[in-house]
């Protein structure tokens, strides 16, 4: 299974939460409302996820192995992270820099 495209849209909360993610894999099929969170140790990918009659949320999808968790999670940061880069970059030609 391979990621062959991420799709980044950035969010401007009060809260923790820093992007929403859609993923494509194999060209074939697409996760969407994956969240790009600023954790207590950093940045991390939450799974979408839906909240229970109980107040619990309970993942939509998810990788069933942390190995598949992992290279997810270090494609979407890499994107934001390049991202923030982008931007950055924007910024400092719309000064003059």
């Amino acid at each position: 299974m391979e990621v062959t495209d991420v799709r980044l849209r950035r969010v401007q909360t009060d809260g923790r939460m820093r992007a929403i993610a859609s993923i494509t894999l194999d060209n074939e099929f697409v996760v969407h409302d994956i969240r790009v969170i600023d954790g207590n140790t950093g940045l991390f990918v939450a799974m979408p996820s839906k909240r229970t009659p109980d107040g619990e949320f309970r993942d939509i999808a998810h990788p069933i192995n942390s190995t598949t968790r992992n290279k997810i999670q270090d494609i979407i940061l890499h994107a934001y992270h390049n991202s923030n880069e982008a931007e950055e970059a924007e910024e400092l030609e719309g000064i003059g820099v």
